[in-house]
């Protein structure tokens, strides 16, 4: 049967309000009646709300099938489907996500189309339908749809003919590619394959090559030193054995296994989660870098003196030899890279201490790549370990140290670290920069390390807070409170900790998932497909377990859960 276009449909993007939250989103959209002028960025009168995830050139018209209308009518019990309702532009017959492939292209009416990328699976599909696993089984049943990008602009109208003018590069399936993506048990000769689809979106394409360079590469050198041995599963306790003043307000504590072993090796840059039984009840969490040698058998945290921070100031008071905190193995993705490239780390106050664990790392293994230390801090009172590191640096043949002092004192002047004195130091532009400090500070040298030539893919920022949110489509999804149980009763079930927000909270059986229970208590979050999909969510457990209903596509990586399908089986406490 020759392929046909049924329905053009288009429309604005407008606030709908969804689950207490407000959705600026443009999935709503209706047939138009005659023809429709089909531009290289939209059709008339057509928008995307998210313009990240939807939209531009790569995806400017969203496919989807009459053949796919069908089966979702049998499927779900339906018979109000109409064209658009699956947020389409164009309704076609003829085109089954088996059949069309990655760079297909296609004329219809006026106008030429190429194939890029399958349909992106957002939450979007499912409150338009008001089936909210709708992502999950669009992928799961194989029906994704798929986007044009525009090749010749020009008029189409619903009734048009589609005729294929030219196959995709190696002739692969808009299904196939949709299930390399989200499917276990991928097909490395695929995967080999797509990515030398020069018509796949870039962000495909990206996607693709990680996976590639994942598989390919299982022992790439990520870390110093080599033979990181595993950590352990919830919280064990942990001795101090030594405190030492760093500076006014900054202490390190040292610590030791209270059975007198080694600890596991971490990697350089690593934080600890501890935990205070005797500081409050529940214990309170907060978490700290390790700053010491990564290979001594022992751990060092440094903690700086926070005016109203609990843990920080049990621990200035308390914290003496033979004192036990608790524990949680050390984790984190912010950690030196192995290689030969030049090194930059970049810190502000107390910042410096992972960084601090990467120079003893680099001096350890008597490094020849070129280090430069660029900290920042108010004055020589407040510039914590001064002395050990230029130890440190002196021990390596190709450091270099630049301090600023905003303040300076009587004998220096006051100096900043920004973008004109990052330009004038001539860095090596093949480097690779760790950036750790306050989220401000962090965002300004990576614009001017950008700037100063280095790859944006080589900057490396650890930030301790909540991370930034994603919740695309979601008007104001920033939390402007800080976290806090649930309105009404409080519930009875296990406890849910989340330990960057610094926040305790009994569950309740009336939520139906981690994500919507993080939600109420204004812990920022971040999902896409809130069914399962797409991984955003996935979040570290620290302690815990967690069962899922309904099941993800693909479980996440050990010691990680979905939260967008996930309940609590037992206390948890979560890295979010």
């Amino acid at each position: 049967m020759a392929a046909r276009l049924v329905s053009v449909n288009v429309g604005m993007p407008k606030d709908v309000p969804w689950q207490g939250k407000t959705v600026h989103t443009g999935i709503w959209k209706t047939p138009v009646e005659g023809p429709a002028m089909v531009r290289r960025l939209n059709i008339d009168g057509d928008g995307q709300g998210d313009l990240a995830g939807h939209g531009g050139e790569q995806r400017a018209v969203m496919v989807y099938q009459t053949e796919s209308y069908d089966y979702w009518r049998d499927y779900l019990g339906r018979d109000d489907l109409r064209p658009g309702e699956f947020g389409e532009n164009f309704t076609v017959s003829g085109l089954n996500d088996h059949d069309v492939c990655i760079g297909d292209r296609y004329r219809i009416g006026d106008a030429e189309f190429e194939v890029t990328q399958p349909r992106v699976t957002c939450f979007r599909v499912g409150m338009r339908l008001g089936v909210p696993e709708m992502p999950n089984l669009l992928v799961s049943q194989h029906r994704p749809g798929f986007y044009f990008r525009v090749v010749t602009e020009g008029l189409v109208r619903a009734g048009d003919d589609i005729a294929l003018t030219r196959r995709g590069r190696h002739e692969l399936s808009v299904a196939d590619v949709d299930a390399l993506l989200y499917l276990p048990d991928r097909d490395m000769d695929l995967l080999r394959q797509i990515v030398d689809v020069p018509a796949l979106s870039p962000g495909w394409q990206q996607s693709f090559r990680d996976m590639l360079v994942a598989h390919e590469t299982p022992t790439a050198p990520t870390q110093l030193p080599i033979g990181v041995e595993p950590g352990w599963s919830g919280f064990r306790r942990l001795e101090v054995t030594a405190t030492h003043r760093e500076s006014p307000t900054v202490m390190s504590i040292r610590l030791e296994a209270d059975d007198g072993s080694a600890l596991p090796t971490p990697l350089p840059g690593q934080y600890l989660t501890v935990k205070i039984p005797g500081a409050g009840d529940p214990p309170p969490m907060r978490s700290y870098s390790l700053s010491g040698d990564p290979a001594e058998g022992s751990y060092r945290i440094s903690v700086k003196r926070e005016d109203h921070g609990q843990v920080s100031q049990w621990l200035h008071g308390h914290a003496r030899a033979g004192s036990v905190v608790e524990s949680a193995a050390p984790r984190g993705d912010f950690y030196l890279i192995d290689g030969s490239s030049p090194v930059i780390l970049v810190s502000a106050g107390i910042g410096v201490t992972p960084v601090m664990a990467m120079a003893h790392a680099l001096a350890a293994m008597k490094s020849l790549r070129q280090i430069w230390w660029l900290h920042t801090t108010q004055s020589a009172a407040t510039h914590a370990f001064a002395t050990e590191v230029t130890a440190l640096l002196e021990s390596l043949p190709d450091a270099r140290q630049r301090v600023f002092y905003t303040v300076g004192d009587g004998t220096v002047a006051p100096r900043r670290l920004d973008a004109q004195s990052i330009n004038a130091l001539g860095l090596p532009t093949d480097a690779t920069a760790y950036l750790c400090g306050p989220t401000g500070f962090m965002d300004a040298m990576r614009e001017a390390l950008t700037a100063a030539g280095l790859d944006s893919g080589h900057i490396h920022t650890e930030l301790f807070g909540a991370l930034p949110p994603i919740n695309p489509g979601v008007v104001g999804a920033l939390p402007t409170t800080r976290p806090h149980p649930p309105e009404g009763v409080p519930g009875s079930g296990p406890r849910i900790t989340f330990a960057r927000s610094g926040l305790s909270v009994n569950w309740s059986p009336g939520f139906h998932t981690l994500l919507e229970f993080a939600e109420v208590c204004d812990v920022p979050t971040r999902y896409s497909c809130r069914s399962g999909v797409c991984h955003t969510c996935a979040t570290p457990v620290i302690e815990g377990t967690t069962v899922y209903s309904p099941p993800p596509l693909e479980e996440p990586a050990d010691g990680d859960v979905l939260l967008c399908t996930a309940t609590p089986c037992s206390d948890l406490v979560l890295d979010l």
